[in-house]
């Protein structure tokens, strides 16, 4: 899991979003399009610094089921391209080695 978020590094320039994680996989949010994302995700707490976790991807690939700042929340793909975030490499790391 971990050198799959490496490659997912080099292959964005360094940009990774919500929609590249895998369930169960968790990031810090580095960054928010503020002018495209939803107000009410601000609301809720989706800003940077806060943690967010990939809880379950719809059928069809969209929506995304995430949790960020203990709030449950769908959101779109689209959407979720516009959150950038850090990977958080000690808790996927942790899951690697588990499995």
């Amino acid at each position: 899991m971990y050198f799959r978020i490496l490659f997912i590094i080099i292959l964005n320039n360094m940009r990774i979003t919500v929609s590249d994680l895998k369930i169960g996989e968790k990031g810090i949010i580095k960054q928010v399009c503020m002018d495209a994302i939803p107000l009410k995700l601000l609301e809720m707490g989706c800003i940077p610094t806060k943690e967010i976790e990939l809880i379950q991807i719809a059928p069809l690939n969209d929506p995304l089921y995430i949790k960020v700042n203990g709030s449950h929340l769908a959101i779109r793909r689209e959407v979720a391209d516009l959150i950038e975030i850090e990977p958080n490499q000690a808790t996927n790391l942790c899951e690697t080695i588990q499995s």
